[in-house]
């Protein structure tokens, strides 16, 4: 198991972070708000990362991201690692 889905599944189950959402109570449902946004950058992180290693361009990620080159690569191009946000 690569370092990125080991971090994934050493976080809260996805599916228990989607019912969360549905709560009656705004503390519990934006928690999981919270934790779903980090659960997504988690993973878009290692798909951008994962994409690079395998010679996709920016251009490339950009276009199924659907965000422009220059934003993906500010955003994942300086080589090193995003501090990730810690699921609540």
């Amino acid at each position: 198991m690569e370092e990125g889905q080991a971090n994934l599944t050493a976080m809260v189950e996805p599916g228990e972070v989607v019912a969360q959402t549905a709560s009656e109570d705004p503390e519990i449902g934006l928690r999981g708000v919270a934790s779903l946004r980090a659960l997504l950058e988690a993973v878009e992180e290692l798909q951008v990362r994962r994409a690079r290693e395998l010679g996709w361009s920016w251009q490339q990620i950009a276009a199924l991201l659907g965000v422009s080159k220059q934003a993906v690569h500010q955003k994942y191009g300086t080589g090193e690692r995003r501090k990730r946000r810690r699921l609540r």
